[in-house]
């Protein structure tokens, strides 16, 4: 990768860690289906007209069905479980259980669409839900208000949304432009959570710092990062692309110690580099290695 490609992963890295610490600030003045609403809605404003001005609206109408099911499992869902999830458990250790993503997007991938698993996958998978046992184990009755359990479900949840919307983009929307199912799916988000965002408006008026937290919510973590996400596949391809998941625990982490002066114990870390550790074998991005490896030993002998 050329070091502006590696920049814009990084920044991307940062981008979507980051949104762990604007969906705390802004959830606790707008509350999860306000925040969530808006942040689709605002998203949905700015890429609707890339999608317009690239003429790709008939694609849309076209297609509108998947990306809707797409936006919904993947943005209306996830959006309002991690900004309830922020709320009863700290940022960092919501962005770390978000690494368990790839966990399931192999699992759903061996289960619906029959992909085979190899052995060092298969292993990636229990491996990794071993790190989210141990992540968790000890954190259950933590929570303000005793919800912390909730809140590790509702995170755990999102994740399985986005480990569905995977594969089910795979099998329904691979011949679609990704700026029409990013832009199609935020505007399809935005109609789910209208009314429950209309119905949750918080009584007290938003502070300025939770209409900050969500412009850049919006702004920065949605729209822009799709992006760059674009950007990126297009330049270095989808597998090097998502690499990212690697780099979205380690920014939400440090951005919760940074501004929210949330702690980092043995646990998370320990619990974290599991989960990664899965999530390097679950995706299969050792298998180049494991197959050299085999490679080399049948050489030997």
């Amino acid at each position: 990768m050329k070091p502006s490609d590696v920049l814009t992963l990084l920044a991307l890295g940062a981008l979507w860690g980051g949104s762990y610490l604007f969906m705390h600030v802004g959830a606790a003045g707008f509350g999860p289906w306000t925040l969530a609403g808006l942040r689709a809605a605002v998203a949905a404003v700015c890429l609707l007209p890339l999608l317009l001005a690239g003429g790709r609206w008939r694609e849309l109408a076209a297609n509108w069905k998947p990306v809707a099911v797409a936006g919904i499992a993947g943005a209306a869902l996830p959006y309002v479980l991690y900004a309830f999830a922020t709320q009863h458990i700290s940022t960092g250790l919501t962005a770390t259980l978000s690494a368990a993503t790839p966990l399931y997007a192999a699992a759903i991938a061996a289960l619906w669409l029959r992909e085979r698993l190899s052995a060092p996958r298969f292993a990636g998978l229990l491996l990794g839900l071993a790190g989210v046992v141990w992540l968790v184990r000890d954190r259950i009755d933590a929570g303000t208000g005793g919800l912390a359990a909730l809140a590790i479900g509702a995170a755990l949840l999102a994740t399985l949304g986005y480990g569905f919307t995977g594969n089910f983009s795979r099998r329904h929307l691979s011949g679609v432009a990704p700026l029409v199912a990013a832009a199609g799916g935020q505007a399809a988000s935005a109609l789910t959570l209208s009314v429950p965002a209309v119905l949750h408006w918080p009584a007290a008026s938003p502070s300025l710092r939770a209409w900050a937290a969500l412009i850049a919510l919006a702004l920065l973590c949605t729209a822009l990062a799709y992006l760059l996400f674009f950007r990126l596949i297009a330049r270095i391809g989808a597998a090097r692309t998502m690499t990212v998941s690697f780099l979205i625990p380690l920014f939400g982490v440090f951005w919760g110690w940074l501004f929210l002066g949330e702690r980092i114990d043995a646990d998370m870390l320990v619990g974290g580099a599991i989960i990664l550790a899965g999530t390097t074998l679950s995706s299969g991005l050792a298998d180049g290695a494991f197959a050299r490896l085999r490679a080399r030993e049948m050489a030997a002998s």
